[in-house]
């Protein structure tokens, strides 16, 4: 916990002493970045870290009149592909061999030849009757998407990768 206070500290001292960038939108997400990487939680500290940075390191000059991000049409749909191929980096999944059943392996191989995943509701009710209780996996199986080929669930039920 002193490890986390020391880091906070030097993160505000960074602001305090002017060694910051001078935008001020930029200086606000680096400093939270700081601060969310210092949290005790290392699932909270790692994802808001992440997204604090990735604010830290977006271009502010299209700034509207209110000083905001004007929202992108792009990224929500870049974000969702990326955790699909990727899922959490920070909470590494296995599979465990009793989950890959006949009818699990079929759907999963099928989604991945044909690059149709519409089943993967269907892959989820596969997975619970076959013990799988993973939250991760089971919500991004049906979640609504999108899911495309290197689908982080089916990559890891097929051994790819």
């Amino acid at each position: 916990m002193e490890e986390l206070k020391v880091s906070w500290d030097a993160g505000l001292n960074t602001f305090i002493l002017g060694k910051a960038p001078m935008n001020w939108l930029a200086e606000h997400f680096a400093e939270a970045a700081v601060g969310d990487a210092c949290d005790p939680d290392a699932a909270d500290a790692a994802t808001w870290a992440m997204e604090n940075a990735q604010e830290t390191a977006t271009p502010h000059a299209k700034l509207n009149k209110d000083g905001e991000l004007p929202e992108s049409t792009e990224h929500l749909p870049q974000v969702c592909l990326l955790r699909d191929i990727f899922g959490n980096p920070f909470r590494p999944v296995s599979a465990d061999p009793s989950w890959l059943t006949s009818t699990v392996l079929m759907l999963t191989r099928q989604m991945y030849n044909s690059r149709d995943f519409s089943s993967m509701p269907i892959l989820a009710d596969a997975l619970q009757d076959a013990g799988c209780d993973h939250l991760d996996i089971l919500a991004h199986c049906g979640g609504d998407g999108p899911h495309v080929r290197g689908c982080w669930v089916v990559d890891l039920l097929l051994g790819i990768g």
